[in-house]
This record gives C-alpha cells, structure tokens and sequence, in this order.
C-alpha cells in the first residue's frame, strides 16, 4: 500500500483516507484501490512542491487525483464518445478557469475539460469568481492546481493562455494559444471584457469539436 499521508498532520490523513475512498467508489471498475492510492500518493507529492498549498492540501490533493484518473481512463480507454479540451495559463486562477468554466457550460458532459497553471495560485481570483457568477457561472469552488502528463496526453486540444515555453508540447494534438490579459489585479470591467472575449474563442472551439452549445 502506498504511505500516501507519509508526513501529514492527523486531521489531514484522516480527510486524505476519506477522499481515497470516494475515489475509490467513483472509479470503481476501472481503477483498484491499489492504483488510486498510488495516484493519490503521487498527486501529494507534486502538491508538496508547493507550500502555498498546505492549507488546502487533502482537497487538492483529492481534485488532482480526480482529473489524472479520468485522463488515464481516457488514454487507456478502447473508444472515446467525447473529445477532451485542457486550459493552461500560469497561475490557473482566472483564464483557464473561465475558459473551462465556458466550455462546461456550453458542451456540458459532452466534453471532458481539463485546467491546470505552470505556477498555480493559491485560490481563484475574486475578481473572476465575480465576473463568471454574472453570466450564471459558478467558478468559485475551483481551487488552482498544475497540468500533469495524464492530463495533456489524454487532451485532443490544448488551449494556453500566457504560459510561453512552461505551456505542455505534445506530438498530435491541436495547439491553440489565446492572446489574453492576465486578470489579475484588474478591476471588474476589464476582467468582463476577458471573460466575454473567452467566450467567443469558446463558442468557437465548440464548433470546431462538431458540438452543439446547450445554452
């Protein structure tokens, strides 16, 4: 078995146990338990880099290994129904929240959305939570994580947003870079521009995946 809360205070091993086994649930039939704790155990580690990420460690912890088992399932799945888009900017605090958060809304389950940051932050910008709760978007439980392997290998297109050289290159998929201020900082009105802007470049990734926007 995996130490997979090796170093952990008490209440976080306990929270870490608990989500292991909701994934343990929610994957079941696809991945063991044995898998799940060594995703779990690996999605620690690269959180722990990070010390920023303390606090919110065993949900995060939770979330990252979530979105690597669904791209593994992805990438050893025998036929797709669905194609999969990732988000990546720097901190995965605002652009690529509110590109995902588009996407979601617009193509429901019919697409798999992945986010991540190069440099995540430590929480989504209030701004942006502000800006997306208008057009009936709730970003506000989205914490910031980074991209891993899984998550771009198992992505048909891959969206970055001011990354540069950090963002992930990957033979045979589709790259599209979106020229966008950077959020933060910005006041309310700014950030509706970007927000809306998003959604353009959505609506017509949406298009390009042959889907139908269900809004």
């Amino acid at each position: 078995m995996s130490d997979y809360t090796a170093g952990l205070p008490t209440e976080q091993v306990v929270l870490i146990r608990q989500a292991a086994e909701r994934l343990r649930r929610e994957f079941d039939g696809t991945f063991n338990l044995a898998t799940i704790e060594r995703y779990i155990a690996g999605s620690k580690d690269i959180l722990e880099a990070r010390a920023k990420f303390t606090t919110w460690m065993p949900l995060l912890v939770e979330r990252l290994t979530r979105d690597r088992l669904r791209a593994v399932a992805r990438l050893e799945a025998d036929h797709l129904d669905r194609p999969a888009v990732l988000f990546v900017c720097v901190h995965n605090a605002g652009r690529s929240q509110m590109a995902a958060g588009w996407l979601r809304s617009l193509a429901g389950d019919r697409v798999d959305v992945f986010s991540g940051g190069t440099e995540p932050g430590v929480e989504a910008n209030a701004v942006v939570v502000s800006a997306m709760r208008e057009v009936g978007i709730d970003v506000a439980g989205e914490l910031p994580q980074p991209w891993t392997d899984e998550m771009a290998r198992a992505a048909d297109v891959i969206v970055s947003m001011g990354c540069g050289d950090a963002c992930p290159v990957y033979p045979g998929k589709r790259y599209e870079e979106w020229d966008l201020p950077d959020p933060s900082g910005q006041p309310i009105d700014v950030v509706r521009t970007i927000r809306d802007d998003i959604k353009v470049r959505v609506d017509a990734l949406v298009a390009h995946l042959g889907l139908h926007a269900t809004t």
